[in-house]
């Protein structure tokens, strides 16, 4: 959310800013309801300052028949008061509804763009194998040697639902544990986060109301999450950190669930796009400082990137084009991993800074001695998402006899340098 004076001084920015990122927002609107909201919030407060002159008067009043006058006014101005704050009340949750809907300005570097097809590649690394056999996709690797099942997946989940076996379910924890004692290693305190979350939480960090159609929601007032950020966001709801403690790093980790709406049909076979997942993810919260926030950034991304050189993975970054942004992104890095039965690079991690944009719906604000207390500036980046970086792992580590390399820094965990063993 923006601080509507922001809004009221950088009008022209913020509609700029919503039409770099292909959102349908008309700032011209929401001003009107906010002059609407000051104008009857002006009358109430007025009426209520009237009601309490009469009751003082009343207290006072030593004549029966001035007393009855102020009582019959005062309930003639009650009765006034109770309609304007119901009109308080409706204007003011339209108000509402507009400011959760104004997006965040994208910063000047984010590329002009519609889609991710828009997205403009910053950098590659790692050379894509080059196999002297016909190479199978993860499905086929991972079914044959019983690492993966499908078929009963879909018998008890359902559309996208899947069995990790043996030693894929080795390979996930190996993956966690490597993650974690790199975060750790960084800085970044370990953290495992609940994934049924408050409504409000949804909102505070800007998942709802538009993302809506991709939760799943549980009851009245809660729904999954499909990402940690959510909930190690929520932690901090309604609190006043000390800024000596800032930056503060987590590394946050929790199931996660994404009903891929709108994806029908897009990817459908395998661990590419799937409803229950499980994902660490780096989240940090800063000083309100745009350098910062800034140097942070490429932080997190450059984690992620040693993550991924580690993993012995070839991927890009790309900077993800203004349409490809959500709505309180101010920049986001994309990492693409190579995934050689698609001949293409396929997202493994987003890494972006929002400024003050959920600290704001959140009332997460930081203090130093006795300074005005400000809202913190908060980013975040995946670390490790599985099952999906199977995928590229096992598809780039694949040999000519269906056996799988498993990367060097992943094989004291699962204590063996290659998958094999018996077929089914």
């Amino acid at each position: 959310m923006l601080d509507i004076k922001f809004i009221r001084e950088n009008k022209d920015l913020v509609q700029t800013g919503a039409k770099k990122k292909r959102i349908d927002f008309d700032v011209e609107e929401l001003l009107k309801a906010d002059d609407e909201r000051k104008a009857v919030l002006v009358t109430v407060e007025r009426m209520r300052t009237e009601q309490n002159v009469y009751t003082e008067r009343i207290a006072k009043s030593q004549n029966e028949n001035d007393k009855k006058k102020f009582i019959g006014e005062m309930k003639l101005l009650k009765t006034e008061l109770q309609k304007s704050e119901e009109e308080l009340k409706k204007v003011m949750e339209n108000w509402h509804r507009l400011m959760v809907r104004v997006p965040n300005v994208p910063d000047m570097s984010v590329p002009e763009g519609k889609d991710d097809a828009d997205n403009i590649e910053q950098s590659v690394w790692g050379k894509k194998p080059e196999f002297d056999f016909e190479p199978k996709d993860h499905i086929e690797l991972m079914q044959d040697l019983d690492m993966l099942d499908l078929k009963r997946g879909v018998k008890v989940s359902g559309f996208r639902g899947y069995f990790l076996k043996n030693e894929a379910v080795r390979l996930n924890f190996a993956i966690w544990q490597f993650a974690f004692e790199k975060m750790i290693a960084k800085g970044f305190a370990p953290m495992m986060a609940p994934s049924l979350v408050r409504k409000e939480i949804f909102v505070g960090t800007g998942f709802l109301p538009q993302g809506e159609e991709d939760l799943y929601k549980i009851g009245e007032n809660e729904y999954l999450s499909g990402t940690a950020e959510v909930s190690t966001m929520g932690c901090h709801l309604d609190e006043i950190l000390d800024k000596k403690d800032l930056p503060i790093k987590y590394a946050s980790f929790s199931p996660c669930f994404r009903k891929e709406a709108g994806s029908h049909g897009q990817d459908i076979k395998g661990l590419v796009r799937v409803h229950e997942f499980f994902k660490i993810e780096q989240v940090i919260l800063c000083e309100a400082n745009h350098n910062t926030s800034v140097k942070l950034h490429e932080e997190i991304r450059q984690n992620a990137e040693e993550f991924m050189r580690e993993l012995e993975i070839p991927y890009r970054v790309v900077i993800n084009c203004g349409g490809d942004l959500g709505l309180g992104q101010v920049k986001k890095y994309d990492i693409e991993a190579w995934t050689p039965s698609q001949n293409k690079y396929r997202e493994t991690h987003s890494a972006s800074y929002y400024h003050d944009f959920q600290s704001r719906r959140l009332n997460i604000k930081y203090r130093d001695d006795g300074e005005k207390p400000q809202y913190v500036h908060s980013l975040n980046n995946t670390m490790a998402a599985t099952p999906r970086i199977l995928v590229p792992l096992v598809e780039n580590n694949q040999q000519a006899d269906g056996s799988i390399k498993i990367p060097k820094v992943l094989q004291k965990y699962m204590g063996k340098d290659i998958i094999q063993g018996k077929k089914k």
